[in-house]
């Protein structure tokens, strides 16, 4: 009976530590699901756009795509997409902004769509400061709305601490990476074993413009509970919405959710 214990003990350590070695060397594949595309491609969308790649260094390209909104737009969302794919998986989401008069630019970070450089988080920061350095010259930061989805809250977030800008709009945010990677992996030392941080959680108390966060109940990618550990942040005239019943993907099929994002994109 011993001996079978220990047999059984031994595999799961086993298996502990290579489950352990896997996270640890594949995260960036398990964290990221980038598609890339060649720069000289041309996207198709059905609403105008310009395709801008910004040089960022002497070996990396952003590529910007710029939704337009008229010769005379009321401003600029910038928004941050989240882990899949590139801007084109994003683009539908674009139509919510444009029929207000809002430009909607969206950046592809490293390694997804045309965009290249090295992925860190330093350079999904970076990446982020850059766009708003180019809106500025179009835009003055009362008419700059910053806007994450999914892994793009917690760059949204960061950005807000550090540029005016006139409010932070987060779609199904975590409390940071590592503590959404902890909730699927309880029994690892994550924070040791994660390379990306993300805290949201640390940016929202420096943020002084308005904040709105919108989270299904059911979200089983980024669960509920990372934005209720977020609601406690908030000060007084933000808005945390919860939608009963959606999901990671599907916030944009609620009519909740476009009442709100309609009445905080007609306040201005």
């Amino acid at each position: 009976m011993k001996r079978r214990i220990f047999t059984i003990l031994k595999f799961a350590l086993m298996a502990y530590g290579i489950i352990g070695i896997a996270v640890y060397y594949l995260q960036d594949y398990i964290l990221f699901h980038p598609e890339r595309r060649a720069k000289e491609a041309k996207w198709t969308f059905d609403i105008p756009h310009r395709d801008i790649n910004v040089p960022f260094n002497d070996s990396a390209n952003m590529n910007v795509v710029q939704f337009t909104a008229g010769d005379t737009p009321r401003g600029v969302v910038l928004y941050f997409h989240g882990n899949r794919k590139n801007i084109a998986w994003y683009a539908r989401y674009a139509k919510n902004f444009t029929k207000h008069g809002y430009e909607v630019w969206m950046i592809d970070y490293p390694g997804y769509g045309k965009s290249t450089g090295a992925l860190t988080e330093q350079s999904l920061y970076a990446y982020a400061e850059q766009l708003y350095k180019l809106a500025l010259p179009r835009f003055t930061p009362d008419k700059i709305i910053l806007y994450g989805k999914s892994m793009g809250t917690g760059i949204a977030a960061w950005l807000a601490t550090r540029k005016n800008c006139q409010q932070l709009v987060l779609e199904t945010p975590y409390y940071s990476m590592r503590t959404l990677v902890q909730h699927y992996l309880p029994i690892y030392p994550v924070r040791r074993m994660i390379h990306y941080n993300l805290p949201t959680y640390s940016y929202l108390p420096e943020i002084i413009v308005p904040v709105t966060i919108f989270h299904g109940t059911d979200d089983g990618v980024i669960p509920y509970s990372q934005a209720e550990r977020l609601k406690p942040l908030l000060k007084k005239g933000d808005a945390f919405v919860a939608i009963p019943g959606g999901s990671h993907n599907n916030l944009n099929d609620y009519p909740q959710f476009h009442q709100k994002l309609d009445s905080l994109l007609d306040l201005h």
